[in-house]
């Protein structure tokens, strides 16, 4: 080519590379051009979408169902919700409220059927109703009582012990109801002669059963002999407890439904689809693999001995070919560790195994933990100091009694489940988290909850970085599976807090060797709502059936971290302290933090204050931290303001000295109540007490105080106990704004039987003690709340100290009682020297009370 011809082209392609417009380069004025897409593979792209706008509902055992457009779950005490994305969910339920109920219309004569079983103000639902764990779906093929065919049907349960319950069903054209009762197909808890349990009118004799029945028409040869022990009580470690429905149709179009809770484990019946009733087997027997067929109550397909085990769920996946069965471990409350297994089967009733092979039936009474995949439990992605956001991360505590919705059009696959909170008490909501395929065919749980993400390809440049990293080990109990630190690095390995290999396999694929151990599963894009980004995220699952998940943080230097926990180290009020401060000793990405006081006798280097007696001044000290990471060290001081005690100030004092009077005179006189805090009719006596005379109150009365007793945030309530018996959830000394904001005295609380200060509101609260007040002794307790701050001391030692209580009788008109509140079983003992207070005790003012009546 010549010289010339070579500078022609030269010229004409300038020519043509002045006509591209500039925004084709990425510098034009038009810059969406040039931003990423949401699903682009280019490395270290960062595309943040649009927030998600969550609108949450606290449905307990939420069953999802999707009729149209719309997704609706249904769970127990009648509550309900819908969403067309399952981000922003709406109620549309009236719970137990009748006879204008949405979903029965006449709750008490509509399932009259299964009221004279269990329920309805029976036993431990006496005063109320136990409807619990529906389960509602499309059956195309039921025959109405017109003749049409086609009706949404729920099941319920209704429940009067814990092993007393009934399964029934009830159908509706429209899923919203009001849904019709057609009949009770399972009953659980009955007996082989008369029987009765406590607060009940209820003959448990199997004859008060459909059973009876079942055998007058032939369906039964007569009552099993296994269904009794030999005092002929009920064999509830054989048998199931009557609960938690669940329908599903196998591959081949036959409905069946599993259901149980606890004692004897997890059955499933087939059910004839035309009519809704169960299709009885007729006649005991085994399966080919051993486990029980009963004539009446159908397959063990999991559990027994007693050991927990509840909210089946079975999901049949043409892609695999395998049922997918869920069942809870564990209790349902903040502090009982409630969990999620998994196994499958290629047969809709069994055998069901785990990632291991293992048996969901249990061999014998053993613990069951290792038994099941668990996909979650108890979890915190911790937030320390320097990490973005605000508060202490994002976790679940008892999450559990999961459904399971598997969209036949796009493949998508919902985990459906309520859960309580981290420092939340006992108040709980729903949860949907996104579930993937791995490639042994295992659903494996997204860590974050669902905000529209898809799964897409991944680019592996931006998977290497920092992580939170959480093992969902087997065991369960009260404590939190906490994240650490970790790193997956260029070379593939990991580094941190766990060691160990990583890979991305496929399109977005993960494998995480750590300690010898492969977990199969998937990198996904998720919401991270601490630090309100969209950030790369991990799931999988071992052979052993453990769950790891993985959480990845912006890439930052040793100086920005410190710097980041620099600016982030906070200690809240620190000129008007009055209660011990939490002195962090790590920030995030395990950087140090230690801590020196300028004097001792104000407040020690772990946060220890001293305050002064009342009537001195203020104290004041400095609080020097000192935080590294690496070579990297910075310092950061706080001044601190100790206040002096303030002697609280007695207002009414109740002593019970043959009446109901308050001895100071600033409030009315009490008033005798019933079972609960609006119900009249009940009787206290008096008896010796600590001091005098003391109020007796007999299991089934309590006493109204005056209104407006506590009206700030600053109070002290003060009384001797003397229980009769313990019974969960009783309260002693009770006060309330409204239903929906109270504080609660228990001696045998939710957190373990503890006696505590259990307090409801948008924040619930535990306050235990860390032990249980004996019957048939006089035990003084008292609590104090100064602003947020609350101790609780029993026989004048202080037991609980926190921070953050609610601020509840923030009106002058709040209703309190003492042996009653709205829902729970009366106290049942006695009670001396009620006393109230304007302020906060002083400990030496607790002493004194304490040794006062002695």
């Amino acid at each position: 080519m010549s010289k010339s011809l070579v500078r022609k082209f030269t010229l004409v392609f300038l020519m043509l590379l002045l006509m591209i417009p500039s925004s084709a380069f990425g510098n034009g004025t038009d810059n969406s051009a040039s931003q990423p897409s949401e699903n682009s593979n280019k490395p270290h792209v960062d595309y943040q979408g649009e927030a998600p706008d969550f609108q949450n509902v606290s449905v307990h055992d939420p069953s999802i169902v999707k009729n149209g457009d719309t997704y609706y779950v249904f769970g127990s005490h009648i509550e309900a919700a819908k969403s067309t994305d399952l981000i922003n969910w709406k109620t549309f339920t009236n719970g137990y409220t009748t006879p204008e109920n949405k979903l029965y219309g006449d709750l008490s004569k509509n399932l009259a059927g299964s009221f004279a079983w269990a329920g309805e103000n029976d036993s431990d639902s006496k005063g109320g109703f136990a409807v619990w764990a529906p389960d509602v779906f499309w059956n195309e093929n039921y025959i109405n009582e017109d003749g049409s065919k086609g009706s949404y049907m729920i099941y319920y349960s209704a429940s009067s012990t814990y092993i007393r319950s009934a399964i029934g069903y009830a159908v509706s054209k429209d899923i919203e109801g009001p849904y019709k009762y057609v009949d009770t197909v399972i009953y659980s808890g009955f007996t082989r002669e008369e029987a009765y349990d406590a607060n009940s009118n209820v003959n448990k004799k199997y004859t008060n059963t459909n059973i009876q029945t079942l055998i007058d028409n032939g369906t039964l040869e007569g009552p099993s002999s296994s269904w009794f022990n030999s005092n002929g009580s009920y064999a509830n470690r054989t048998f199931p407890n009557a609960i938690d429905a669940n329908l599903f149709y196998d591959k081949d179009g036959k409905l069946w439904m599993t259901y149980g809770s606890w004692s004897g484990g997890i059955y499933v019946l087939e059910i004839d689809e035309r009519s809704g009733k169960a299709i009885y087997p007729g006649e005991d027997g085994t399966t080919s693999d051993g486990r029980l067929v009963d004539r009446y109550f159908g397959t063990k397909i999991a559990g027994g001995y007693g050991k927990s085990g509840e909210g089946p769920y079975v999901v049949y996946d043409k892609n695999t070919g395998y049922y997918y069965l869920y069942v809870t471990y564990g209790w349902l409350g903040a502090d009982g560790g409630y969990n999620m297994r998994q196994f499958r089967s290629t047969s809709p009733d069994g055998p069901y195994v785990d990632a291991k092979g293992q048996d969901a039936v249990l061999p014998g009474n053993v613990d069951h933990s290792p038994y099941g995949n668990k996909i979650m439990g108890n979890f915190l992605f911790e937030r320390k100091a320097g990490d973005p956001g605000t508060g202490i991360g994002v976790g679940y505590l008892s999450p559990g009694h999961n459904s399971v919705f598997l969209d036949s059009e796009t493949g998508q696959q919902f985990l459906v489940f309520h859960s309580r909170f981290p420092q939340t008490g006992e108040f709980h909501e729903v949860r949907v988290h996104q579930m993937f395929m791995n490639k042994n065919g295992w659903p494996v749980v997204a860590p974050y909850r669902y905000a529209g993400e898809t799964i897409e390809k991944v680019n592996r440049q931006d998977l290497i970085g920092e992580y939170k990293f959480i093992n969902q080990e087997k065991d369960y109990g009260a404590e939190i599976k906490k994240s650490v630190f970790i790193r997956l690095n260029k070379d593939n390995t990991i580094s941190g807090e766990v060691t160990g290999t990583w890979a991305k396999t496929s399109h977005n694929q993960a494998e995480i060797k750590v300690d010898g151990i492969t977990y199969d599963g998937v990198f996904v894009r998720q919401w991270d709502p601490t630090s309100e980004s969209y950030v790369m995220s991990f799931t999988a699952l071992s052979n052993e059936g453990v769950s790891v998940w993985g959480s990845k943080l912006l890439d930052k230097t040793d100086e920005e971290i410190v710097a980041d926990v620099v600016n982030d180290l906070n200690l809240g009020d620190i000129e008007k302290v009055i209660s011990n401060l939490t002195l962090p000793s790590e920030g995030t990405r395990n950087t140090q933090i230690s801590w020196q006081t300028s004097n001792p006798n104000v407040v020690s280097d772990t946060g220890v204050i001293n305050r002064p007696e009342a009537g001195s001044n203020s104290v004041n000290a400095t609080l020097t931290a000192t935080i590294s990471k690496g070579d990297v060290k910075a310092t950061k001081v706080f001044h601190i303001t100790v206040l002096p005690y303030q002697e609280a100030e007695l207002v009414a004092q109740y002593s019970f000295e043959n009446d109901l009077n308050d001895l100071i005179g600033n409030f009315g006189a009490g008033t005798e109540t019933g079972d609960r805090i609006n119900n009249t009719g009940g009787t206290i006596t008096y008896v010796d007490g600590k001091n005098g005379k003391a109020a007796a109150f007999n299991g089934d009365s309590g006493i109204r105080l005056p209104n407006g007793l506590i009206s700030s945030n600053k109070y002290s309530v003060s009384l001797w106990l003397k229980p009769e018996q313990l019974t969960m959830y009783t309260t002693t000394f009770f006060g309330a704004a409204d239903p929906n904001n109270w504080v609660s005295l228990v001696p045998n609380g939710p957190a373990g039987g503890n006696t505590m200060i259990w307090s409801g509101s948008t924040r619930w609260y535990d306050a235990p003690t860390g032990l249980t007040v004996k019957t048939g002794e006089w035990t003084h307790l008292a609590f104090s709340v100064d602003n947020g701050t609350i101790i609780v001391y029993v026989n004048g030692v202080p037991k609980f100290t926190g921070t953050n209580f609610s601020n509840i009788f923030t009106t002058t008109n709040a209703s309190f009682s003492l042996g009653v509140n709205w829902w729970d079983t009366p106290f049942k003992g006695l009670m001396d020297e009620l006393r109230i207070y304007e302020g906060a005790l002083t400990p030496s003012q607790v002493t004194n009370l304490a040794q006062t009546d002695q």
